[in-house]
């Protein structure tokens, strides 16, 4: 879900998966050595149906979806790209659960 957003990575690379937890908070770090992004594509990233993809080979969702889920757990998701150097994808969820669940 997370490495493909910045378009696949070219040849051989590395996705690095690591977990956590500080305080209240656990965390899920995923970090590509891809392409990374230009920041023009990094603000609209988590927009609904934004895609980097040619017509036709993607919809534009997975982020939209990934970073509607988390919120509604009273999470977030930080994203950090360096063009040329990767992309890291980090989500923060409370352990407690969110404050005010619904559904």
């Amino acid at each position: 879900m997370f490495a493909a957003v910045n378009g696949a990575i070219e040849g051989q690379g590395k996705i690095t998966l690591s977990s956590g937890a500080e305080g209240p908070w656990a965390w899920v770090r995923v970090e590509d050595t891809g392409e990374g992004m230009m920041p023009a594509v990094m603000k609209r990233i988590f927009e609904p149906f934004f895609t980097t993809k040619p017509v036709g080979k993607g919809t534009g969702l997975g982020l939209s979806l990934a970073y509607d889920m988390v919120k509604k757990h009273g999470g977030r998701i930080d994203v950090t790209s360096e063009p040329g150097q990767g992309t890291c994808f980090q989500v923060w969820l409370p352990v407690a659960g969110p404050e005010n669940p619904t559904g």
